[in-house]
């Protein structure tokens, strides 16, 4: 299973870096943390919303629409599905303390990239997740002088206990153990390209810098 972090793929280059990635690794399925910003792709996609989207495809997914511009991409919005013998879950969106415990509906502009009250809610009844992705990072994870994580994924964490977390936003790789749970922030597609073993989780990693999907691979594990 190929796993990407954020893509940023509304500039052209590093959506060629993306498309190329696809095309020389020919996957079968994905699995992208956000920040995606183009969803017509050559393979089957499963993301989490990030805050740089195209926040009108966002919406259409969100209501189980799907525009003529998407293919093989399916949105995480609280939700989870079986990928590779595995089950997958993610909460879209990232965190504005302003705009957390409104509805959804009363969400607009490009607020709508914010997840809500109600979105952890769902997330957090989630069942039998051993994988959740999450563009947010909880706190404990990373570091700029600040801890930027957010308290309500740590609070997911506690609730669905999965096996792995993985994360997006923050262009940087980085590991820890949270609340029992493995938790990896992913460095950008354009910088890295990650696999995930199915059966026991082990991520393997290779460098996309210059666009080399096939660089030399790191491993990392429980």
């Amino acid at each position: 299973m190929l796993v990407l972090g954020d893509a940023h793929a509304s500039e052209p280059d590093r959506r060629e870096t993306l498309l190329a990635t696809y095309r020389t690794l020919e996957p079968s399925t994905v699995i992208q943390l956000g920040d995606l910003e183009h969803y017509d792709l050559p393979a089957p996609t499963w993301f989490v919303a990030g805050n740089n989207e195209d926040l009108d495809v966002i919406d259409a997914l969100r209501a189980g629409e799907t525009p003529s511009n998407v293919h093989n991409v399916t949105l995480f919005a609280s939700s989870v599905a079986e990928i590779d013998g595995l089950r997958v879950g993610g909460l879209s969106g990232n965190y504005a303390p302003t705009k957390y415990g409104l509805p959804r509906d009363e969400l607009v502009g490009e607020r709508r990239r914010h997840f809500t009250r109600e979105d952890v809610e769902r997330a957090a009844a989630l069942s039998e997740v051993d994988v959740f992705l999450t563009h947010e990072a909880p706190k404990g994870l990373l570091s700029y002088g600040y801890d930027p994580g957010c308290e309500h994924v740590n609070a997911l964490l506690q609730a669905i206990s999965p096996e792995l977390c993985l994360v997006g936003h923050h262009h940087r790789h980085r590991e820890a153990e949270i609340d029992g749970v493995r938790v990896v922030s992913l460095a950008p597609a354009w910088e890295r390209t990650y696999t995930l073993d199915p059966d026991d989780l082990t991520l393997d990693s290779r460098p996309t810098s210059e666009g080399d999907p096939n660089g030399t691979a790191e491993r990392s594990g429980p």
